[in-house]
């Protein structure tokens, strides 16, 4: 079995006002991550998300290509350690 691992991703480019959220979540859900996403007042998107290594990179390939409408710039990525906090993968309020 693959060891968990934790990743926090930072969006820049359009991803607002796209879907990109959802986009994030439902892709979230469909690879059984835990985390969140929400949208930052700079304009950017934020993700921390938990799960299988293999797993995780399929979240980070996501996030890259964003849905139709979006213009990903770039991705910044920060690699943690795991935590057994993190709820069930959701949506949260503007930061």
């Amino acid at each position: 079995m693959q060891e968990d691992r934790r990743v926090h991703l930072i969006i820049k480019g359009r991803v607002q006002g796209v879907g990109f959220r959802y986009f994030i979540y439902t892709t979230a859900i469909n690879l059984h991550l835990k985390g969140w996403v929400r949208n930052r007042a700079s304009g950017n998107v934020e993700i921390l998300a938990q799960g299988a290594h293999k797993k995780i990179n399929q979240l980070i390939q996501a996030a890259r290509k964003g849905p139709d409408m979006a213009q990903v710039l770039d991705v910044d990525i920060e690699w943690d350690q795991k935590s057994p906090d993190l709820p069930p993968f959701t949506i949260l309020n503007t930061k």
